[in-house]
């Protein structure tokens, strides 16, 4: 472990994905750390990734789009391994349709995870960090929040919410030492494409095609996406505030 330190983060969606990763990535650095998610058995899973490697981390079982549910599991955080310093917002959905195609179910449960969630965890922790008077609040949104995506309407509107977010967070408390950033990723490999491949009618034509978008020829790692979360939430990130950092292999240069 690198910084030696107790200092606690949390971070949504730690059960699979860029949110495993940054846990993991995250405990490696010297965060003890709160993982929060729906899925009980994906947390075990993560937290046996940290203590294998000599980390702290500690699941809470919450749906993140109740308000209630989430104060009462940032109260519990705070109470039993404290107040965090760091919060990544990581958990998310994504929706293979157009805006014909939406439905006002999926259009509101896509904007319930990938926007309201991380509002209400924000909501809920703040206080705490302004309590300490320091805190960095991390974003997962994605190139589609900036950009447009074929196909992706509730997604990219629920990104380019959260980039909004982002920057309205920064600037409304930068004086009281909070920053706000948000990390906007190209595809990814993670478990939530896989399920979207395995749904397409031809899975490695449409692999392929998700690959070529990036100029790479590549999707990225949860790790790689992890690994701009650490540096952006450690020492050497804290000029970075109220941006939105593209990684996206360069999806967004052409």
């Amino acid at each position: 472990m690198s910084t030696g330190t107790c200092a606690v983060a949390a971070v949504t969606g730690a059960a699979s994905g860029i949110g495993r990763a940054t846990a993991v990535r995250l405990a490696h650095d010297g965060f003890e750390v709160a993982m929060l998610d729906i899925d009980d058995a994906g947390l075990a899973g993560t937290r046996d990734l940290i203590e294998a490697g000599g980390g702290k981390a500690h699941a809470f079982s919450v749906d993140l789009c109740d308000p209630l549910a989430v104060g009462a599991v940032a109260r519990e955080i705070a109470v039993t391994v404290g107040a965090p310093e760091v919060l990544v917002n990581v958990a998310g959905i994504g929706l293979l349709a157009n805006v014909l195609e939406t439905s006002d179910e999926d259009w509101e449960r896509v904007l319930a995870v990938n926007l309201t969630g991380p509002f209400l965890t924000t909501r809920a922790t703040l206080p705490l960090m302004l309590d300490r008077g320091h805190g960095v609040i991390i974003n997962i949104a994605s190139v589609g929040g900036q950009v447009g995506l074929a196909g992706r309407a509730a997604y990219c509107a629920s990104k380019a919410g959260l980039v909004g977010l982002t920057k309205a967070v920064a600037v409304d408390h930068a004086a009281e030492g909070i920053r706000c950033v948000a990390i906007c990723p190209g595809t990814v490999g993670t478990e939530w494409i896989g399920k979207i491949l395995a749904n397409a009618p031809d899975p490695e034509t449409a692999r392929a095609a998700m690959a070529a978008r990036q100029l790479d020829g590549r999707m990225g790692t949860p790790e790689e996406v992890a690994a701009m979360v650490a540096f952006v939430a450690g020492a050497d990130g804290r000029f970075v505030n109220g941006a939105a950092l593209v990684i996206d292999g360069g999806l967004t240069a052409a």
